[in-house]
């Protein structure tokens, strides 16, 4: 794999730096006086970093104009977030436009967003019409549940803050990760869990974040880091992350690689593996996917432009790796080829940002969407060639078990995954806000097949991403940030006998 190539071929994916500040001649946006720019100076800026600070800015200064015209900026970068869009259609309602309001909410019910504004005062410079009555149940008709899919079993109710599921097919049995005390628990079918892997094993588990089963070799992956949502939290222990490798029929501890504990901080958050057992591991803080090859973890993507890597997943050929950026929508990485691309879709009909759990299942991939309105479960049918979206079939959406559903695990045609992660139960520094505001954990099982042969939603108008040229890639490489892999040698293992 030519990684150097790869890193490459993914900066050019994305939006360059920003031209003012690489031209001799002009000042950064940032070095002028933001109060006076124009709608035009704004659109001439790609930095999203730029715009998130002259959002917050205009925000404060109540600028509602100048807001309007940043957000419409920052969302034509951005076509997959839908919370930008909804951040400038209620800019555009207090400033009492009510033909941009309409417009673009009608935009959004037609990308699938449903939501309530019926009474909402945000809006109320726009309301009081026949086609704001109109906008509004148009967005309601999107909330209505749809699908199949139904509550498989539920985890009982308490603080444990299960993150991550896979399947042990050996046992027939699902494993569930624990960010609060970072257990691995086996449960059945039923909801009744057991022990399985805890820190007092000595295994030097701390939140676990992500498991992934490799039943041919019997082999458990278990990504954990040392966070303040653990309950045993030690001040030495901090910027501490890694993975962990077990025996999948005995638990036994058989090797961990820990990523260094230097100026960067790292979190690995999200593991897929291969149907030849190779696995990737990304580090959802720095946006980098590493590959496991030996003792150490090699980097495979990384570039300074991605937001945050969630979902990822493998083709069954093992040519091609996808993985979703949260605002940034699905790329893909061809592991022989060394290039990387965007997943390329028709944004008027589709949005890809929002994506927490990614799975390869039957030539398509299978996405939750937890930052999508109504919360869902998709299926992207993809082109020959893998790079684009032909059509996409919504599986289960708006299910009011839903609430913030993140991982998966994939079991025959059906997809097992946790609904309600009650993530916003806890805040920023891991203590529960209202421990009886905590529910029993909802296990969702979501047939993939679910209409297969149905007609679904055509995203075929799709026009790729525009790539650079290659003289723009130099210049991109010489004036923006590195795109080199990163200087940081592979992380030694902490090896144990088998």
């Amino acid at each position: 794999m030519n990684i150097k190539r790869l890193l490459c071929c993914l900066a050019l994916l994305l939006p360059a730096p920003m031209a003012l500040a690489d031209t001799p001649a002009a000042k950064a946006p940032q070095q002028r006086d933001a109060t006076t720019f124009t709608e035009a100076q704004i659109n001439e800026i790609t930095s999203p970093a730029v715009l998130n600070r002259m959002i917050t800015g205009y925000e404060r200064l109540d600028d509602q104009q100048r807001l309007a015209w940043t957000l419409a900026r920052m969302s034509a970068l951005h076509p997959d977030s839908g919370d930008l869009r909804m951040l400038l259609a209620l800019t555009y309602a207090k400033l009492g436009d009510k033909s941009k309001t309409y417009d673009l909410l009608l935009k959004m019910k037609a990308q699938g967003y449903g939501v309530d504004l019926k009474d909402d005062p945000r809006f109320e410079k726009v309301t009081g019409t026949e086609a704001w009555d109109y906008v509004v149940q148009n967005l309601q008709l999107n909330l209505q549940p749809f699908g199949e899919g139904k509550v498989a079993f539920e985890l009982p109710k308490g603080d444990t803050l299960f993150e991550s599921i896979a399947w042990d097919p050996k046992r027939q049995k699902f494993l569930v990760g624990s960010v609060r005390d970072g257990q691995v628990r086996i449960a059945d079918k039923n909801g009744k869990l057991s022990e399985f892997i805890t820190p007092a094993d000595g295994s030097g588990l701390w939140s676990v974040y992500s498991i992934a089963v490799d039943a041919p070799r019997d082999l458990l992956y278990v990504t954990s880091s040392s966070t303040l949502y653990f309950k045993g939290f030690r001040k030495e222990d901090f910027n501490k992350t890694g993975l962990f490798k077990f025996r999948l029929s005995t638990g036994k501890l058989l090797g961990k690689i820990l990523m260094p504990s230097n100026e960067r901080t790292h979190t690995l958050s999200s593991i897929t593996i291969g149907k030849d057992g190779k696995v990737f591991v990304a580090d959802g803080l720095l946006n980098e996917i590493y590959t496991v090859e030996g003792d150490a973890l090699k980097l495979v993507v990384a570039n300074p432009k991605l937001t945050s890597i969630r979902g990822m997943a493998i083709s069954d050929d093992g040519n091609t790796l996808y993985f979703a950026d949260y605002a940034l929508g699905i790329f893909g990485a061809d592991l022989k080829a060394g290039t990387g691309f965007p997943l390329a879709h028709d944004t008027t009909t589709l949005v890809l940002g929002g994506i927490e759990g990614l799975y390869w299942h039957d030539g398509t991939l299978v996405a939750i969407e937890n930052g999508m309105s109504p919360n869902r479960v998709i299926r992207l049918h993809l082109s020959k060639d893998g790079k684009s979206v032909v059509k996409m079939m919504p599986i289960d959406a708006a299910n009011p078990a839903f609430d913030l559903p993140t991982y998966g695990t994939v079991v025959g045609n059906d997809l097992y995954f946790i609904a309600n992660s009650q993530k916003n139960h806890y805040g920023q520094y891991g203590d529960i806000k209202d421990e009886d505001a905590l529910e029993a954990v909802r296990i969702f099982r979501s047939n993939m097949h679910f209409a297969w042969n149905e007609k679904g939603i055509s995203t075929g108008n799709a026009v790729p991403i525009r790539q650079a040229s290659p003289e723009e890639g130099r210049k991109m490489l010489q004036q923006g940030p590195s795109m080199q892999p990163n200087p940081q040698a592979p992380a030694p293992a902490e090896k144990k006998g088998d």
